[in-house]
C-alpha cells in the first residue's frame, strides 16, 4: 500500500472518488451527442458498416461512450485534489462488451491523471478460475502467446486492466485470496477483502456469532490480517486491505485495533450516511490507515446545485457536473482533514 499511502499524504487527502455512473447520474445531453457522433461515424464508414447495429449493441456503445466522457470530466475535476478513483466494474458490464471497454479507458484515463485506481470487482472463485481473474493484476500471462511482443522475459506484463488494486470477496477462503495476493506481489499492486461492508443485509451473514463467541466478519478480519502478514511495506502495512464500511464507526474503530496493519477501504460516506466523525477511529495515531470513498456524494453532485438547465449543451452540462464534483470533492477532503489530521 506504499504507494496508495505516498499518494494520500501528496495530496493530504484520505479520500477516493468512485465512479459508478449511471443512465440517471448522467446529464441526458452527454448520451445525445456521443449518439450523434456514432451516427455520423456510422455515416462514414466504409461499405462494411453494420447499420443492424442500431439496436441493443449501438444503444450499449451510446450509453459506455456517455459514461466515458462523463468519467473523464469528473477525473479532470478532482484529479489535484484526491489521490484515487474507485471504478464500479459493474456498472460497466451491464453493457457488455462496450461497458468494458469504457471501464479500462477510465482506469487508464484516471492513471494518466497521475490517479491510483482501485478496480472494484468484488471477486471470489478458486483454483484456476480464482487465477484467471486475478489477471486484474497481473495482466497478459507470459505464456498466454509464446511469440507474441507480450511475452516479456524480463518479467514485465501487459496490463490490460489499468488498474492498481482491486476488490475481492473471501467467501472461498484462502483458495480465493491467493492467486490475488500472489499477482499483487508480483506486480507491486494490492487488494481489499471485504470484512465489514457498509450494506444494511451485511449483518445477516457478518454478524453471526460463530463458536469462540467472536462474530464472522472478525474471524475474517484475523484472516486477511494474515493473508497478508507476510507483504508489509515500508509503511507498515500490508498490500493485503480490507473493506470496512462507513455505516459501523463502533466495529471500524475495533477493527482497527485488531488489524494494525491492515490499510482500509471505507465506502459508505455521503450517500449511504458515513461522515467524516464516523470514519475517524478506522485511521491511526497518525492520520494514515484509511482511505474514503464517496461516489454519488460527488459524482451526482451537479443533480443538487440547482444550475443545470435542460437547454445546456453537452459540454455546458459537462462543466456542471466537473464545477460540482470538484465543490463536493474539496468539501469532503475539508471535513476529513479536520475529523482525522486531528
Amino acid at each position: 500500500m506504499d504507494r496508495l499511502i505516498a499518494a494520500i499524504k501528496a495530496m493530504q487527502n484520505p479520500s477516493v472518488v468512485g465512479l459508478d455512473p449511471t443512465v440517471a447520474l448522467v446529464p441526458p445531453q452527454v448520451f445525445d451527442a456521443v449518439g450523434d457522433d456514432l451516427d455520423a461515424a456510422g455515416d462514414k464508414a466504409s461499405a462494411g458498416y453494420d447499420a443492424s447495429e442500431s439496436g441493443a449493441q449501438r444503444a450499449a456503445s451510446r450509453l459506455a461512450l456517455g459514461y466515458f466522457e462523463f468519467n473523464r470530466a469528473v477525473i479532470d475535476a478532482v484529479a489535484d485534489i484526491v489521490p484515487a478513483v474507485k471504478v464500479q466494474v459493474a456498472m460497466y458490464e451491464a453493457l457488455g462488451p462496450a461497458g468494458i471497454d469504457a471501464y479500462t479507458m477510465t482506469c487508464e484515463y484516471a492513471q494518466q491523471q497521475g490517479l491510483y485506481v482501485i478496480g472494484d470487482i468484488k471477486r471470489g472463485d478458486i483454483g484456476s478460475t480464482a487465477a484467471a481473474y486475478a489477471q486484474h493484476l497481473s495482466g497478459l500471462p507470459q505464456t498466454a502467446i509464446p511469440s507474441a511482443d507480450s511475452a516479456h522475459k524480463d518479467g514485465s506484463y501487459d496490463d490490460l486492466w489499468h488498474e492498481d488494486a482491486v476488490t475481492v470477496n473471501p467467501y472461498l477462503g484462502a483458495d480465493g485470496i491467493t492467486p490475488f495476493v500472489d499477482a499483487a506481489k508480483q506486480t507491486d499492486k494490492g487488494i481489499f477483502v471485504l470484512v465489514r461492508t457498509s450494506n444494511p443485509s451485511s449483518k445477516d451473514i457478518q454478524e453471526l456469532e460463530l463458536a469462540s463467541g467472536e462474530r464472522f466478519y472478525e474471524h475474517v478480519a484475523d484472516l486477511v490480517s494474515n493473508w497478508g502478514s507476510d507483504s508489509l511495506g515500508a509503511e507498515g502495512y500490508s498490500r493485503v486491505g480490507a473493506v470496512v464500511g462507513a455505516t459501523h464507526p463502533q466495529e471500524g474503530q475495533a477493527l482497527r485495533e485488531r488489524m494494525p496493519h491492515t490499510f482500509f477501504l471505507v465506502p459508505g460516506f455521503g450517500a449511504q450516511g458515513g461522515t467524516a466523525q464516523d470514519v475517524a477511529g478506522m485511521f491511526d495515531a497518525d492520520g494514515s490507515g484509511a482511505i474514503v470513498n464517496s461516489s454519488r456524494g460527488i459524482i451526482a453532485a451537479w443533480k443538487k446545485s440547482g444550475e443545470y438547465r435542460s437547454g445546456m449543451s453537452a459540454d455546458e452540462a459537462l462543466d456542471l457536473v466537473a464545477s460540482a464534483a470538484r465543490r463536493a470533492a474539496i468539501n469532503m477532503r475539508d471535513e476529513l482533514r479536520v475529523a482525522v489530521y486531528r
